[in-house]
């Protein structure tokens, strides 16, 4: 069975280096076939919103923009619900193709078989 990956990551413009280190994972995997779930928490709940990862720069690091839409276009991005909730945002305010759930929901992935979870 081939495995995947579940991909959470928490930090955002607070720590930059993690945070994009967490979308180049994500986007690597998925340019070498690994089906790929990334999930935004914490201060990266804030890329969900339109043009975030676009403002987003780090020197000598792929545009986290350009991670993202690669993410989107071949796995699953998922904004936590708790997250979500805590900065006022909804379903209406998220870039195409991000989904808001929660914690069962991230347990249900990482416990699958053949999956891999890391956290950024």
């Amino acid at each position: 069975m081939a495995r995947s990956l579940v991909i959470k990551v928490t930090a955002g413009a607070d720590a930059p280096e993690r945070c994009n280190q967490a979308f180049t994972v994500a986007a690597a995997a998925l340019a070498s076939g690994v089906p790929v779930s990334l999930w935004l928490t914490g201060e990266a709940s804030w890329f969900a919103l339109p043009g975030r990862a676009k403002e987003f720069s780090l020197p000598h690091a792929a545009q986290l923009g350009d991670l993202l839409d690669a993410v989107l276009a071949g796995g699953r991005v998922t904004l936590c619900t708790q997250c979500a909730a805590r900065r006022d945002l909804t379903a209406d305010d998220l870039i195409d193709g991000v989904r808001i759930a929660g914690a069962s929901t991230f347990v249900e992935e990482v416990l699958a078989e053949g999956v891999q979870a890391l956290v950024y």
